[in-house]
Order: structure tokens, then C-alpha cells, then sequence
């Protein structure tokens, strides 16, 4: 997965290793689970020593929660550009939440074993990045709420729209409708589960006909 910025000299080495470390460690986990997996199979998998990965991470827990961060940021500064440029090109807050689905979409296409993990691990209650885990995923969340807020306030949106609920229900859907897609309409084409839940959002959100 990669990170959304880079760093000079030995920053950027270690940005890279931690990198690999997070590419092999979603990909066993998403084949075997999170307690099978060893910190062996993640430091062969990403081709380093076993060292480089405690050098890098406290333990496996740490590097799964470090992990679940880096993720979903990802995913949060792609829903925010996805707003920010349609703002900047003047579109409304309808047009929007439909360019970050498709952003959404994009990043899922692109990480579906991430998006598999994050899903499963927003389920569980006994996990010790429990914590970790509703904190970044408010930070995606609020992204939306943002926009509903504006749209709000600008009288785009009825002001009967439970926000919280509301911005919650649109990240859903778009994690279980492209899980379903990867998983068991693997035929669509990204344009046609985007075009899908677009008539969706303007149906149910804008109230347009």
C-alpha cells in the first residue's frame, strides 16, 4: 500500500521497508487470519530479516494496528480529495458524495485484501487496536459528514438528513457493495457498480427523481 507522501534519505528507506512490511502483512492475513500468520511469514513474505520487522514494529499486533492507520488514511485523504476537486470545479455537494464513492470504489478495486481486513475488523470487540480502529474510522466517516453538513447548511440537503447516520450508511455501502462485487460479481466494471450506486445516492440522498 502505499504512502501518501515521501521523505528524504534514510526516512524514505525506512518508509519503503515499512511499506513492504505492510504489503505482505495484509496479504498473509487476509490468506490465514491474524493468529496464524507468524512474524517470520511477514518478514520472508516482504524479504527482510526478521529483525527489520520488530526494528520497524514492537510486535505483530503493533504492526496490524499501524497497519489499520495507514490504510484507512489512505482511504480518508482520497474521499477528501475526491470533495476538495469537486468543490474546486464547482460542483455541488451531491456531486460530492458521488465522486467519493467512486473514490472509495477506486481505493477498494486497488486494496481489496485491506478492504476484506478492515470490514471483518470493524466486527470484532476483543482486539487490542479495538481503540485505534473506531478512531480511524471516524476520521473516514467525518469526511462525509463534511460534506452533508454543507450540503446542509446550503439547503442542497433536507435538514431532516441524520448526518451521522447517514454518512455512516454511504461508507457502508460502498465497502459491502464492492466486497460483493470483488467477491461475487467479479464481471462489472468499476464505471458500472459506480454508475449503480450513483442512481442510488440521487435517488435516496439529493431526492431528485
Amino acid at each position: 500500500m502505499e504512502s501518501s507522501s515521501t521523505t528524504p534519505g534514510g526516512s524514505a528507506r525506512r518508509e519503503a521497508t515499512r511499506q513492504k512490511l505492510y504489503e505482505a502483512a495484509v496479504t498473509l492475513i487476509a490468506e490465514q487470519g491474524f493468529s496464524a500468520t507468524t512474524v517470520d511469514e511477514i518478514a520472508e513474505r516482504a524479504g527482510v530479516a526478521k529483525g527489520t520487522v520488530y526494528y520497524n514494529f514492537a510486535s505483530k499486533s503493533v504492526l496490524f494496528e499501524e497497519l489499520l492507520r495507514h490504510g484507512v488514511g489512505l482511504l480518508t485523504a482520497s474521499l477528501r480529495e475526491a470533495a476538495e476537486r469537486t468543490a474546486g470545479e464547482g460542483g455541488g455537494k451531491v456531486d460530492a458524495l458521488d465522486a467519493m464513492i467512486r473514490a472509495g470504489l477506486v481505493f477498494i478495486d486497488r486494496y481489496p485484501a485491506f478492504t476484506q481486513l478492515y470490514v471483518a475488523e470493524l466486527w470484532r470487540t476483543n482486539r487490542a487496536w479495538q481503540s485505534t480502529l473506531l478512531v480511524v474510522r471516524q476520521q473516514a466517516v467525518a469526511v462525509v459528514e463534511g460534506v452533508l453538513h454543507e450540503g446542509v447548511a446550503n439547503g442542497e440537503f433536507s435538514e431532516d438528513i441524520d448526518v451521522p447516520l447517514t454518512a455512516a450508511a454511504l461508507v457502508g455501502m460502498v465497502l459491502v457493495a464492492a466486497l460483493d462485487w470483488k467477491s461475487f460479481q467479479p464481471e462489472r466494471t468499476l464505471d458500472d457498480v459506480h454508475a449503480a450506486l450513483s442512481r442510488l445516492l440521487q435517488g435516496r440522498v439529493s431526492g431528485r427523481p
